[in-house]
């Protein structure tokens, strides 16, 4: 699958289409107006002041040109769409005062938190592309010491800035950009419907904590493709909310497309959860590619206090290379303290397609359910594996083996512990 090269003329294409719907529209040259591109002059009230402007003046586009642009937090308003052009690159600073608290939800919970370096709040029609790079400085914040995270004896500590939030948000576009050195979350889809990301590369070193490259948080209508991810985490993740404050909001991220895509490093390819409160059903992952390094290509992850349901998703013709394993179900996942009270529902993982998985792992992996939530309807079809070890399964009913190939070198290819 030469994903790689089809990935780089769908990338150039993407930026000319973007540059084409940006022609058509009014446009705000951000050094026009004040910015400075020599990659140390703070230009965070030039630019947000432009985008003031161009909403009051009824809307347009944002043009990064070629440079380097430091800026804190910028908050996007309702008709203006962005395009970073070739060479042209919006670099976070790494001043904490730069990025205000705001309303928001992190790592599952509704609270007031770090706001992103691109905001796009409460939006309807955004553009967002072009063949520049939106960079998160993350290897300075890195040097600089990572904030914590909760309350110490000093007061609040505040969280590194995610990368790009879109959050309330209707009919978006984001394409062909390079998104690099994420702090923290890279692309985190927040509350959101009808998005479409296409043709991104997403960087972030191995030493950045919680990189996760894409997060679709409680959204709908989601497509992603033509993506390549090399981050610290999972490259895509799916939630919808933790525990007791994801119970209470309930909303689900359904209707999700995913294909023709690249994962590198990572600690998952795409990984349902492992915040599933609010549910996750009708998921597709197709025609994509995960290399060596990935930890879990398809990952199940969540813990009995979070609940909700996990149903409808399908993976399909999937390459493994040198993968660290094929797949990871765990319903028991980084079970450290402080643990969390079950929750009076268990989480549910239920109906589960995986089509045409080949490739070679160092172990084919696990399937862990709970003992008082076993996970359901697993099939596999037209699956051909070779690994070092084989397949641990426990806590599942009605899991379909029979199109699922395994060939080992040490052990048996599968143990079963309280499968029927």
């Amino acid at each position: 699958m030469k994903i790689t090269t089809w990935q780089i003329l769908a990338a150039a294409l993407l930026a000319i289409a973007a540059t084409a719907r940006a022609s058509e529209s009014k446009r705000f040259a951000i050094t026009t107006f004040g910015a400075v591109g020599d990659g140390k002059t703070r230009n965070t009230q030039a630019i947000q002041a432009l985008i003031d402007r161009a909403s009051k003046e009824g809307g347009g586009v944002l043009v990064v040109p070629s440079g380097t642009f430091l800026t804190g937090a910028l908050f996007f308003k309702q008709g203006v769409n962005l395009l970073i052009e070739r060479n042209g690159v919006l670099k976070g600073s790494v001043n904490q005062d730069d990025y205000p608290q705001v309303k928001t939800r992190w790592e599952g919970i509704e609270r007031e938190w770090t706001s992103a370096l691109l905001n796009f709040n409460d939006m309807t029609g955004v553009d967002v592309g072009g063949e520049g790079a939106v960079d998160g400085s993350g290897d300075e914040w890195l040097r600089l010491g990572s904030p914590g995270r909760g309350a110490g004896p000093q007061g609040p500590r505040l969280g590194r800035p995610r990368l790009i939030c879109f959050q309330n948000c209707k009919r978006v576009r984001i394409s062909g950009l390079r998104l690099k050195q994420q702090a923290i979350w890279c692309l985190h889809i927040l509350y959101s419907e009808d998005v479409t990301v296409d043709g991104l590369d997403i960087r972030a070193d191995h030493n950045i904590p919680s990189s996760d490259g894409i997060d679709v948080d409680s959204s709908r209508k989601v497509r992603i493709r033509n993506v390549d991810i090399d981050v610290n985490d999972d490259c895509i993740s799916i939630k919808s909310g933790k525990d007791a404050d994801g119970l209470r909001v309930n909303r689900p991220s359904e209707d999700i497309i995913i294909e023709n895509s690249r994962f590198h490093y990572g600690h998952g390819g795409v990984a349902m959860g492992s915040e599933t409160s609010g549910g996750i059903r009708n998921v597709t992952t197709r025609n994509c590619v995960s290399d060596a390094g990935n930890w879990a290509p398809i990952r199940f992850k969540t813990q009995p206090s979070r609940g909700g349901v996990v149903e409808n998703i399908v993976y399909r013709n999937i390459v493994l290379k040198d993968t660290r394993q094929a797949f990871e179900f765990n319903l028991e996942w980084r079970m450290v303290p402080p643990i969390a009270p079950p929750a009076k529902v268990l989480p549910v993982v239920r109906n589960v397609t995986i089509r045409n998985i080949t490739g070679t792992v160092q172990s084919v992996g696990m399937m862990h359910g709970l003992a008082g939530s076993p996970i359901l309807n697993v099939k596999f079809e037209k699956c051909d594996i070779k690994a070092d070890k084989g397949f641990v399964i426990e806590n599942a009913r009605h899991v379909d083996l029979s199109g699922l190939k395994i060939a080992v070198k040490t052990g048996d290819p599968i143990t079963k512990r309280n499968v029927e």
